[in-house]
């Protein structure tokens, strides 16, 4: 018997949907995340055990739960089987692995989304160090905007420089922070208002948080306005917006005319 099989573990109901799969293991892995932050361990050594256990752990709960479906994960093997099959699950064992290394820090994350038929239709993101889940099947409510101008959340340690004129053209206020589902998820929690990024990321940094994001109603997109795309051949996918709608043609129109240099 392995380790994994010894955690105490949340009961998955046998009819579970998508959606229940998805913020299911996403809260297990984070669960396991915060017993890994307690090992004493620190730096490398730190971040490698977090990701190699939410890792392993989300393969043992997709493999149990959804036996036929492929997995793309950042810390595994890329299984080609995927851009054959209808069903691909796209996750992030650890987002954020600086900051996960940095107790108190909670800006970090785990992301589980699924992708089917051509889009992604389901996902969760896990925000452990602040105990919340948040999941497609029971789309979080945005609330109004509480702040008196923009609010842009970006890299707390190399914000780029497009991010800083946009922030100056909005007159918004710059918001710092880790992973990019923390970033997203700052958006549903009214933190901030708009996630732009360009510079390069892959489909499992923001597929988990995009599809969240579209549930809670959300404008998603590339910096250009065109639509993400997942479970491509290529898995870089460098660039996005998260936004309130109401900003979404602002910024569209900012990058169109400045560009992300």
């Amino acid at each position: 018997m392995s380790d994994l099989d010894q955690l105490p573990r949340t009961p998955l109901a046998p009819d579970a949907d998508d959606h229940e799969v998805a913020a299911w293991a996403a809260t297990e892995a984070g669960h396991l995340l915060l017993q890994v932050r307690q090992q004493g361990l620190e730096g490398r050594e730190l971040k490698d055990a977090g990701d190699q256990a939410a890792h392993e752990l989300l393969m043992k709960l997709l493999g149990e739960v959804r036996p036929d479906d492929v997995v793309l994960s950042e810390e595994g093997k890329d299984d080609r089987r995927r851009l054959h099959s209808d069903r691909v699950w796209i996750v992030d064992p650890l987002d954020g692995t600086r900051e996960f290394s940095e107790p108190p820090r909670d800006d970090w994350a785990v992301h589980v989304a699924l992708w089917e038929k051509g889009d992604l239709v389901a996902g969760a993101v896990a925000l452990p160090g602040l105990d919340v889940t948040y999941d497609t099947g029971r789309p979080p409510a945005v609330p109004p905007s509480t702040a008196s101008r923009p609010r842009i959340v970006a890299s707390r340690t190399r914000p780029p420089a497009f991010v800083q004129a946009l922030v100056e053209h909005l007159d918004a206020e710059l918001v710092p922070m880790g992973s990019a589902g923390a970033k997203v998820m700052s958006v549903v929690r009214d933190v901030s208002d708009a996630y732009v990024h360009a510079g390069g990321q892959y489909e499992w940094d923001s597929a988990a948080p995009v599809v969240v994001a579209r549930a809670a109603g959300l404008f998603t997109s590339r910096v250009d306005g065109s639509p993400l795309v997942y479970n491509q051949d290529d898995v870089l996918l460098p660039d996005l917006i998260v936004c309130r709608p109401e900003l979404s043609q602002q910024i569209l129109d900012f990058v169109r005319e400045h560009g992300t240099d």
